[in-house]
């Protein structure tokens, strides 16, 4: 495999069910002047979801844009880019999730290499969040175990071009790659 040169303003946060990863990628971005666009994958499947969702939205406060976008995250991206500022996506494993059910011959693996081709073109940082899904057991069923292959080739495609990636644990940040800003 070839060397990949890092995207300057990219960070990739990758944790576990609340890990604390969204409150910190949010205050990567908070930190910055400028415009801030939450680009969110979630779907309301159902009233604890949609009850989630709405909990968020309160939690990130009135000084963020959101868009929400579950299956064109390219689209949104490169249609929210222009403004500058900042973008935090949140997040990769749930928008690869809607891609797989709203699919089911999705070319995930065409979706990710045009998510990892898009990244350097955006102007601005990028804060891209992910659930780590492959510390645990392996899946009961094919498509539990193709989702997890799926996430963990994007996150290695994500990582090779990231000059950050930070791993949350119990609220902690842990730079894999990088440095803190």
């Amino acid at each position: 495999m070839t060397a990949v040169p890092p995207i300057p303003d990219l960070t990739l946060v990758l944790g576990g069910a609340r890990s604390g990863k969204s409150r910190f990628a949010e205050g990567l971005v908070t930190a910055l002047d400028g415009p801030r666009v939450y680009i969110a994958t979630a779907r309301a499947w159902d009233q604890e979801m949609a009850d989630r969702i709405a909990q968020h939205r309160t939690d990130r406060g009135p000084h963020w844009r959101t868009v929400e976008e579950p299956l064109d995250l390219c689209g949104a991206l490169r249609a929210h880019a222009a403004a500058g500022g900042a973008l935090l996506v949140d997040c990769l494993t749930l928008w690869l999730t809607n891609r797989l059910l709203a699919d089911e011959d999705a070319d995930i693996a065409a979706d990710t290499a045009a998510l990892v081709a898009l990244l350097p073109t955006l102007p601005g940082r990028v804060v891209l969040v992910s659930n780590e899904v492959g510390l645990g057991i392996v899946p009961d069923n094919a498509l539990a175990r193709c989702f997890r292959d799926h996430a963990g080739r994007l996150h290695q495609a994500i990582a090779a071009i990231a000059p950050r990636v930070v791993l949350t644990v119990a609220g902690l940040p842990i730079y894999a790659k990088g440095q803190a800003l």
